[in-house]
């Protein structure tokens, strides 16, 4: 401790003015300062002692504000060389360092010249001898500093001067101050990033040389330490059972405090009776100091009384309406906890401390006027220093001890924070009897640099228990006076909890099988629904686990053995699989529901005769012969897609009829993806033929909502039909499509269509829809539309301190009646493609036919009829060029009076004959000469002689530039072979090309490639996986390419090899679909959907040049790329806060491959170049994690990529592709008490053009809006949301807030709202027992006095408005008068108990009191 006093005291420095800190940069920037010498000093100063020195003393002013801050730096003493009565010179060649965000031309360093003489008693006189102003930053706007080499001037005087107020002006100062002749200081400043690492360390503003002692970094003795800073190896403690003991006790302690506080508010007139300040939170900060500044910013915790346990009294009430029980308050013992433990990070150095200070939140009534209770109050909160304590680790020589007592010290004692501290009579009389108490556990390095020395506690065991007093440690106090810090109006929750809430995050999943061909075996039980994980709430210290592997190992490598790495698991949800229940999901539709959906008149499926399509059952299995399914004579399927009805499921906080109208999307097969029309949900009786009462579970049929908002007068329902045959897939593909109904599932993502907020999603299994022979067949799914919520249960404390853990729900939100259906149709046989390409196909060779060329003599005709395809019809110069043709027709002039237009040449040619033949018609009729005679026709024909010669040089020369290009053309053609691939996204398409050494002479061939997705593949094992995964027959050659900057390979004459190649792309589309589901073009009658390619990728051309030693090319082969859409396995979708980071892991199942040991190598890549995607390799059968880490966009933008993964070592065929939609909305954290209405203000930024928008929310009982109607929204302007929040429940939820255009349906803005909401003080508790199948229920009474004189209005609300009702949510009393609250327990058929909370609001919906009945259902 005695060492940080010292440093502390030594070190302490005078902060910026508070208005030059606000214009302070995010960074600091490190600078270095040279003085080199001083020329043109007058030696006739100091004639009486010729031994005297010269000190530099440097401190930074801001002229601004008439202001000098941070610390005086002053230089070794330096003699002046030179004689008297001529100019001499001193040198210093000192180095000044500092870092400093204040980039500002009103900051300059003030630096002043000071003479030395020796004194009789042995110490030092300084007198200053001038001082001068050197300026620092230019004050540009990127903060630049004045780089370079440079002179200052000095003035005489003192630098005093500059605190009078007619100095406030720089520019004055050659005015005001008198210059000394030929005296000036050369300087250098330059930027200094070597101080970066050292910033933490060394307080901003402070000038230090390398010399001097910085707790932290390494010390040189022989150089300067701080030009090539290094920091000591640094350890982790830990904190534990962290405890603080007021002096007499804690009640009496903030009482007498209270009292103080009060007396203070009464005497300065800011408080009145019945106005009293009370204690809100209690919190102790809890930092590393080295002396000279934090460390670290201190950590923010609160401390907690502990409790003891409850006592219960019983009060029985007697009355027809039941017996009630009431319980009462705890008690707590006499000392503040902290739940959990403390971090902190220190170095090996005598200076580094812990510091603790408690912290007391204070909070007083703004307004009242008596009568209010206290939560029905506005209040204002601040802050004060109660006492506070140091403690060095390296105080004892025995080291630190396992448990620690400090004694808490206060009263006007300098302390770190810099702010007042409370004292009081009691604690100047009974000083060290406050104390704090822990457990303290360190973490050691391993890797120690063998020069450091080893202290002897490492080795020492930790003594059971040390208590260390202050008496010694009470510094003088500071004549500066302190700043106390803002103090916010924080909660109990927003002090406990940090700042990061978990992400929502929905994603949908189709089962996990494996796409063809792969190592995956689909599991007839596969999950349709996959979640994905989310952090934990206030847990800080997980959250770094959720960087990547790549940037932990970087971490390791700079400190290795600083912390031991844990494995991050993180939290999924439970696995659902379609076609079961889960907990709490509704039963099965009605046979009469049924009759009266199927009643409705839904489209029939017919097949080619009219006849209706086989009906099956989706509980019966589907037996796959893919031999049966190749013999179909009917090759064409066309796949027909109902969406019939939906049907409601009753859920918390929104009303009955949501949905009222919902739209779907989804992707089938390579089909582009669809966003279906919006359909109106229908009363059960309005659509239906059968009469009879409906029940709230009865299916809602769906019906089309035309542009206007009208409902379709057609056949209701949404059908859709996709049509697949030959002439749709590609040769060979039909075994694949065939596999893809067989072991995939369709995802469907419900809609919201007023809201545009997703209500839930499901998957269907596809291999219904497989005929097996059959010329049509249908079936009918019920499917639960489920989705994910996260709430933090505040019951469940978490072990050791930790925060509750969030509990992952999964919800059935309703249910989507869907029939599918496929119809058989003939094709003609020329079409038909049906078995798999052969495997030459994967061979590229060279054409053998005959190859004519587009120029020279006419073929003969047997030639002609060889080589029909390079036949060419012989075309003018200008008809082939048009450039050529352009640069012609620029010359054309008026021939024979006409005038000759932009036409080809062709048409100017015969435009020029009917222009003469009309001239010598005209002149034979008028029996004049023929106008060749004339002498003016003769000049206008050597005109255009002259003219047509003029082309032709024109012509001829370009035949002589182009001549050379076009015959290597020609010949380039002859020698290239074209060949087309069919690329999807991820996969490996494999060739190989057979390359001829047409020369007698051996060659070495470079193989050029200008697309990197095109490559040679020159690993011989590589080559043997894609030659067996393709059947392709052909030699194998090890050690074949040798590679340089391209492969090369070598040739024997007239030698043939085959080259492999491989092409794969991860690069795609990622157009998004539109929000607009208005104008969607989608079939509502029996027309095929249309082949659309989308999510593709880029169709290509790439050529492929074999060149010889001379560089000429021996062989070309032109790689045709032709896009096709690929499958998509699983979709996810992710809500994250706009411009933010999403960092998320997706668990795969622990089966992935049919190895003998289980064992698979798992590789991901992603579509999007921006996006990080990876995973680690596990032991076997270790559950395997895609890590995700997606940058932000602004909200409402959705960002779309895909993933691939690939099980293979090769990466030739992905096992899954995933598609992931990350949504980006604006966030908001809100805290609210339970039953209780609170309005909170969002600000809508208005687009371009005005629109008609209204707010949605996902709660729209719990959650309000205003205005909740349809509203103009102006162009560029804003708009102010009021969002009113009466939460039910305690804990941490996610609502969402949309913004809607309701004329175009498009998404103008979109909120994710963070609600954490807290358990209101239960005033009264009850306990009734209510019979199971009691039929009507039970009616219970309860009492309500009103605490008020005055007649109020009060207001009835639960939190399970299905279970209680009230017989008047509404009353008024007079004051002090009795009120009877009639309650109506419903029904229920389940045993079990049941806590309700009963909310007494006032008029304005504060919350009065509360009550919790607990209901036992026997």
């Amino acid at each position: 401790m005695s060492q940080w006093k010292e440093v502390f005291e030594r070190n302490r420095v005078i902060p910026p003015h508070s208005q030059t800190a606000r214009q302070a940069r995010v960074s600091s920037q490190g600078l270095k300062l040279v003085f080199k010498q001083i020329d043109g000093l007058h030696v006739e100063q100091s004639e009486e002692s010729h031994a005297q020195g010269c000190q530099l003393q440097v401190t930074l002013y801001d002229s601004g504000h008439q202001h000098f801050f941070g610390r005086t730096w002053k230089s070794g003493s330096h003699s002046v060389s030179g004689t008297v009565g001529q100019p001499g010179r001193v040198l210093f060649n000192e180095v000044v360092y500092f870092h400093t965000s204040l980039c500002l031309s009103s900051v300059v360093a003030v630096v002043e010249l000071v003479s030395l003489s020796p004194k009789t008693d042995g110490s030092q006189n300084a007198v200053g001898s001038g001082f001068g102003l050197l300026q620092l930053f230019t004050g540009h706007v990127d903060g630049s500093f004045s780089q370079g080499e440079g002179r200052m001037s000095f003035f005489s005087g003192t630098p005093r001067a500059l605190l009078h107020p007619a100095m406030k002006d720089p520019q004055q100062l050659n005015a005001m101050l008198s210059p000394i002749d030929g005296c000036q200081l050369l300087y250098t400043i330059k930027p200094h990033p070597a101080l970066t690492p050292i910033m933490h360390l060394l307080p901003p503003n402070t000038l230090v040389s390398g010399h001097e002692g910085i707790p932290g970094v390494v010390p040189d003795s022989t150089a300067d330490a701080l030009r090539k800073p290094r920091l000591l190896n640094s350890f982790s403690c830990i904190l534990e059972a962290v405890s603080v003991t007021l002096f007499p006790s804690v009640e009496v302690f903030e009482t007498d405090l209270l009292q103080l506080l009060n007396q203070d508010c009464q005497n300065t007139n800011r408080g009145s009776e019945g106005r009293s300040v009370v204690v809100q939170e209690r919190r102790l900060l809890v930092g590393v100091h080295n002396g000279w500044g934090w460390v670290e910013k201190p950590q923010v915790l609160v401390l907690e009384r502990e409790a003891v346990g409850s006592v219960t009294a019983g009060a029985r009430g007697a009355g027809t309406g039941g017996s009630f029980r009431q319980t009462s308050k705890e008690k707590f013992n006499d000392r503040l906890c902290l739940r959990g433990s403390v971090e902190l990070k220190l170095m090996r150095h005598s200076a580094f401390s812990i510091v603790f200070q408690l912290q007391h939140v204070f909070s007083c009534p703004l307004a009242g006027d008596g009568q209010m209770t206290s939560s029905a109050m506005p209040r204002a909160a601040f802050m004060h220093c109660v006492c506070w304590c140091v403690w060095s680790l390296f105080s004892d020589p025995e080291g630190p001890v396992e448990n620690m007592c400090l004694n808490l010290q206060n009263g006007a004692v300098p302390n770190p924070w810099g702010v007042m501290v409370y004292s009081s009579n009691t604690q100047q009389l009974n000083a060290g009897k406050s104390a704090i108490k822990f457990k303290f556990s360190s973490s050691v390095e391993s890797s120690v640099s063998k020069a450091s020395k080893v202290n002897p506690w490492e080795t020492t065991p930790p003594k059971k228990f040390f208590s260390a007093s202050q008496d010694e440690n009470v510094l003088e106090p500071t004549a500066s006076t302190a700043q106390s810090p803002r103090g916010p109006a924080l909660s109990l929750s927003q002090l406990a909890m940090t700042s990061r809430y978990p992400t929502m995050s929905h994603t949908v999943g189709s089962p996990w099988q494996q796409q063809i061909p792969s190592l995956l075996s689909p599991s007839p039980m596969a999950s349709a629904h996959q979640l994905s994980h989310v952090e934990r709430l206030g847990a800080g210290s997980i959250a770094h686990l959720e960087l990547s592997v790549q940037e932990r190992e970087g971490e390791r490598s700079e400190d290795e053995g600083e912390i031991r790495e844990l494995t991050f698991n993180p939290v999924h949800a439970p696995v659902i699989t379609l076609g079961t229940h889960a907990a709490g999901s509704s039963k099965l539709t009605s046979r009469r529901s049924l009759a009266q959906l199927f009643s409705s008149g839904f489209p029939q499926i017919l097949d080619q005769q009219n006849q209706v399509a086989e009906v099956l059952d989706s509980s019966e299995p589907v037996n796959f012969d893919p031999k049966r399914e190749e013999a179909d004579p009917l090759q064409a399927n066309t796949l027909i897609l109902q969406f019939l009805a939906f049907t409601r499921v009753p859920q918390s906080g929104v009303h009955s009829d949501w949905p009222s109208s919902v739209h779907f999307t989804f992707q089938l097969y390579r089909f582009p993806p669809v966003t279906t029309e919006r359909l109106k949900l229908l009363d059960p009786q309005r659509n239906s033929r059968i009469s009879g009462k409906s029940t709230s579970d009865s299916p809602c049929v769906l019906s089309l909502i035309n542009k206007d908002g009208t409902l379709s007068s057609g056949c209701p329902g949404l059908q859709l039909q996709y049509r697949v045959d030959p002439q749709f897939l590609k040769p060979g593909e039909r075994v694949w499509f065939l596999r893809y109904l067989a072991l995939h599932s369709l995802q469907i993502d419900v809609w919201d269509s007023e809201s545009l907020l997703l209500i839930g999603s499901t998957a269907v299994e596809l291999k219904h829809m497989l005929r097996q022979g059959r010329a049509a067949v249908q079936v009918c799914h019920e499917l639960e539309v489920i989705t994910t919520e996260y709430l933090q249960d505040p019951s469940c404390d978490g072990k050791h301190g930790a925060f509750p853990p969030v509990n992952v729900y999964t919800t059935v939100k309703g249910i989507l009646h869907l029939r599918l259906g496929n119809v058989g149709g003939s094709v003609s046989s020329s079409k038909s493609s049906l078995a798999l390409p052969p495997s030459h196909s994967h061979v590229v060779q060279p054409s053998d036919a005959a190859r004519g060329l587009a120029g020279g003599s006419v073929p003969a005709f047997t030639v002609l009829k060889l080589n029909a395809n390079n036949a060419r019809r012989a075309r003018r110069l200008p008809e082939i060029d048009s450039e050529l043709a352009r640069l012609l027709h620029s010359t054309m002039r008026e021939v024979g009076g006409a005038i000759v237009h932009k036409q080809g040449e062709t048409e100017e040619v015969r435009q020029r004959k009917m222009d003469r033949m009309a001239a010598v018609r005209q002149h034979e009729e008028q029996g004049v000469p023929p106008p060749f005679q004339d002498n003016s026709n003769l000049t206008r024909h050597r005109t255009e002689r002259l003219q047509h010669n003029r082309d032709l040089h024109v012509i001829e020369a370009y035949r002589q530039r182009c001549k050379a290009q076009e015959i290597t053309n020609m010949l380039c053609q002859a020698i290239t072979t074209k060949h087309t691939l069919y690329a999807t996204l991820g996969t490996a398409e494999f060739f190989e090309f057979e390359l001829n050494n047409p020369l007698n002479v051996p060659q070495t061939v470079t193989i050029e490639c200008d697309d990197p997705e095109l490559s040679v593949i020159v690993n011989s094992e590589e080559w043997r996986y894609f030659k067996e995964m393709t059947l392709t027959l052909t030699p194998l050659e090890q050690e074949m390419f040798h590679q340089e900057s391209t492969p090369r390979v070598y040739l024997r004459p007239n030698e043939n090899v085959h080259i492999p190649f491989k092409y794969q792309t991860f690069l795609c589309g990622h157009a998004l679909p539109s929000q607009d589901t208005k104008g969607l073009k989608i079939s509502r009658s029996q027309q095929m959907a249309k082949k659309h390619m989308s999510n593709t990728i880029q169709a290509k051309s790439i050529k492929v040049h074999f060149r010889g030693e001379d560089g000429k090319p021996l062989a070309i082969c032109q790689v045709n790329v032709e896009p096709t859409p690929h499958v998509v396995d699983q979709t996810f979708r992710f809500y994250q806060p706009e411009l933010t980071f999403l960092k998320k892991a997706i668990r795969l199942p622990a089966a992935w491959d049919s190895t003998a040991d289980g064992s698979a190598t798992l590789h991901v890549r992603c579509s999007d170049p921006n996006v990080v995607c990876h995973t680690t390799t596990l032991t076997p059968g270790e559950p395997q994690d895609v890590f995700l880490k997606v940058p932000g966009c602004p909200s409402p933008q959705i960002r779309k990529f895909f993933i691939t993964i690939f099980t293979d070592p090769w990466l030739a065929s992905p096992a899954q592709i995933w598609q992931v939609y990350v949504h980006y909305l604006q966030r908001m954290d809100l805290n609210c008490v339970c039953g209780t209405l609170d309005w909170h203000s969002l600000v809508l930024h208005g687009t371009q053009a005005i629109r008609r928008v209204k707010c949605y929310t996902s709660h729209s009982l719990e959650l309000q809006v205003d205005p909740g109607e349809v509203f103009a929204l102006p162009g560029q302007g804003v708009q102010d949301v009021r969002v009113g929040v009466r939460a039910l429940r305690p804990g941490s939820r996610f609502f969402y807030l949309n913004v809607v255009d309701v004329d175009t349906r498009q998404l103008v803005g979109s909120w994710l709202l963070c609600i954490t909401c807290r358990q209101p003080v239960i005033a009264k508790a009850f306990e009734i027992k209510v019979p199971v199948d009691g039929g009507k229920g039970s009616n219970k009474k309860i009492s309500f006095t009103n605490p008020y004189s005055s007649p109020r209005v009060f207001k009835l609300s639960t939190d399970h408005p299905d279970l209680l009702m009230f017989k008047e949510e509404q009353f008024q009393i007079r004051g002090g008068e009795i009120y009877t609250i009639g309650l109506r327990f419903a029904p229920t058929q389940n045993p079990g108990t049941e806590e309700i909370l009963i909310f007494i609001n006032d008029q304005q919906d504060k919350n009065e009191d509360t009550y919790c009945v607990r209901v036992q259902y026997k």
